[in-house]
């Protein structure tokens, strides 16, 4: 199946089920791994998707991302999850941009399952920029970001 096919499909699963995802870990199960998967990601390899992967800022310990993607063994991607009825706001965009500065990730996601805000550190090396390059809203797909 194509991306825009998996794209639009969980587009309207997102539509169907928005209303009944309650906590962050049913919008994890339901929108934002048939996500990665639709990324062409295995979600269900740990060489592949990690899941809760340690992040340790400084003398915090136990810090974790959702999810990390990894190629060629080095962490490529950060997926930050929040709950689908919640809004994406600034100290969720901080959190992950502590997580990017200790990691090898270029590209990081903070997402409700609905929207998805793409960063990375174009303005600054293994800095994350304060706003997304691209945002996709699985309730209002912009069809010309799809390529």
């Amino acid at each position: 199946m194509e991306f825009t096919d998996q794209l639009a499909a969980l587009s309207t699963r997102a539509i169907k089920q928005k209303d009944i995802i309650k906590t962050e870990e049913a919008t994890k199960n339901a929108l934002v791994m048939p996500f990665i998967q639709a990324l062409g990601y295995d979600v269900f390899d740990p060489s592949e998707v990690i899941p809760e992967y340690i992040a340790d800022v400084g003398s915090k310990k136990g810090e974790k991302v959702d999810y990390a993607i990894v190629a060629d063994g080095k962490v490529t991607m950060l997926f930050e999850c929040k709950n689908c009825g919640s809004n994406l706001i600034d100290c969720h965009a901080s959190q992950l941009r502590r997580y990017f500065h200790v990691t090898t990730a270029r590209i990081s996601v903070l997402t409700n399952g609905i929207s998805y805000r793409f960063f990375s550190d174009l303005e600054e090396p293994n800095k994350m920029d304060e706003k997304p390059f691209m945002e996709i809203n699985l309730l209002e797909i912009d069809p010309q970001i799809i390529p």
